[in-house]
């Protein structure tokens, strides 16, 4: 059998145009990519100007030969200085005073006054025969 050529990725637009995204791919790897990274397309990082300073294959390569969680062995351009120690100051203790909450002062409604009046003599009427129950003794001298 014969080996066939890889097949293009082609794609349709919207607009109905086919387009090689691979072909574009390639053609724009050497212009910068949007970002903060200072990288082309391709991923090689840029110097001032626009200059190839480190190749994609450089970065990569660099990455798997140092094992991850490993420092490197170049020493900082600037060692770090040593923090100061302050010597440690004694602290008494202090026993704990039971704080007696401030009572609280609440409003307490006063009774009001009420003037009492005599109640109006009743004439004593002669006690019939019947007692009156109910109702009828309720409104009994009401009249």
């Amino acid at each position: 059998m014969v080996a066939r050529a890889p097949r293009k990725k082609m794609y349709r637009t919207m607009q109905g145009r086919m387009v090689d995204i691979e072909k574009l791919r390639a053609a724009n790897e050497s212009v910068q990519a949007v970002g903060n990274m200072n990288v082309n397309a391709r991923g090689d990082v840029l110097g001032p100007g626009g200059t190839i300073v480190n190749t994609k294959e450089n970065v990569i390569k660099k990455y798997y030969e140092q094992p991850k969680g490993m420092v490197s062995d170049t020493p900082r351009s600037k060692p770090m200085p040593a923090p100061k120690v302050e010597p440690v100051k004694t602290v008494q203790k202090m026993t704990p005073v039971a704080a007696k909450p401030a009572p609280k002062k609440v409003a307490v409604a006063q009774p009001k006054k009420v003037e009492v009046k005599p109640a109006p003599k009743v004439e004593a009427k002669p006690v019939e025969s019947k007692e009156k129950k109910g109702i009828d003794a309720a409104l009994d001298g009401l009249e």
